[in-house]
């Protein structure tokens, strides 16, 4: 009597066609959006050079990492925050982190004057800018989420009237500064990657690989998570600890980029649609990654085209902040009709 082996370990699940094809849309599309990121920083570095290349690499050399960074960021933030959230019009904007930062400087302006905030050490500002930042986001976590995970929904609402309040608040205080004061106060306002310090780049990067890093283990929860609260439960996620992960690394990464080179409102909402859009997956695994190249492409070309086709005459963040309004719209006006 002869013996069958019968096949041991889980069924070997065939892949259809259509899968198979559509995974390799999606890798064409990443190798795509990396050759996009190595063409538009490389064109950044070299594109009309005049004068010294030592000089002209290592000032646009820290630009470029400092867009870089913050495209990085925004996008790997952004993403996972819709995910949380289970909406795909929000971005950690409105947990009230730009309005805070502007508060912030506004609250140094009005009490040391503008001429002790502009003699104040860099590393100083970085320093008090990311530890307020980093302390409301993880206050306004732990209070919101003491109890069960379905005040997500209040996160968002809460955000929003803190924004509202800190955005009042700053209106307030600007009107109590002199004409110099309010001038300086203006300049801080807007992102700018032109006067960004080396070794505070470099913290900034370890923090965002940190950061990064600690959110790899947690994509494959946000595949479940993705498909709702209980189907996610159903499925044996760890829904509530995975969201306070993600949150807590969110909020590490939006403040770290905030304090670096200042608000960027609209560009998370920008870049972490056009991934969902360009990459026909569901995997976050694959969506992180393009969000970030995403990210990158829009900061690095945007500051591209404001440098060499406007003259440096509008910064990057009004750029974006206009771009991304008109998007905002166009999305609020398909969610509301579906």
């Amino acid at each position: 009597m002869s013996l069958v082996e019968l096949p041991t370990g889980p069924p070997v699940r065939h892949r259809s066609a259509d899968e198979r094809r559509r995974e390799a849309r999606v890798r064409r599309t990443l190798w795509v959006l990396s050759g996009l990121c190595v063409a538009v920083v490389a064109a950044y570095l070299l594109y009309d050079v005049r004068g010294s290349w030592d000089y002209a690499l290592g000032l646009r050399g820290r630009q470029v990492g400092s867009l870089v960074v913050v495209g990085v960021a925004a996008g790997a933030a952004s993403l996972v925050f819709q995910t949380v959230a289970g909406s795909r019009i929000l971005t950690p904007g409105v947990m009230g982190f730009d309005s805070l930062y502007l508060l912030i400087q506004t609250v140094v302006i009005v009490t040391l004057g503008s001429n002790a905030f502009l003699l104040m050490p860099t590393e100083l500002q970085f320093v008090l800018n990311t530890v307020v930042l980093a302390l409301f986001g993880v206050l306004l976590f732990r209070w919101l989420f003491r109890r069960n995970s379905r005040n997500l929904f209040v996160l968002v609402l809460v955000g929003m009237v803190l924004g509202s309040l800190f955005g009042s608040l700053t209106s307030l205080a600007s009107r109590v500064l002199s004409p110099n004061d309010f001038l300086t106060l203006q300049d801080v306002m807007f992102a700018t990657f032109t006067t960004v310090d080396v070794r505070l780049l470099g913290i900034t990067a370890l923090v965002a690989v940190l950061a990064l890093a600690a959110l790899v283990p947690l994509l494959r929860y946000l595949d479940v998570i993705d498909l709702g609260h209980d189907n996610a439960v159903a499925l044996g996620a760890p829904y509530h600890r995975t969201v306070l992960a993600t949150l807590a690394l969110v909020t590490v990464l939006v403040a770290t980029s905030t304090a670096l080179v200042g608000p960027m409102l609209f560009l998370g909402l920008i870049v972490a649609n056009l991934a969902r859009q360009v990459l026909d997956t569901h995997r976050h695994a694959l969506l992180v990654p393009a969000a970030m190249m995403i990210g990158v492409l829009c900061t690095v070309g945007g500051q591209f085209v404001v440098t060499h086709l406007f003259g440096l005459g509008t910064t990057l963040s009004v750029v974006v902040n206009l771009v991304g309004g008109v998007y905002f719209i166009r999305l609020l006006m398909r969610t509301v009709r579906l």
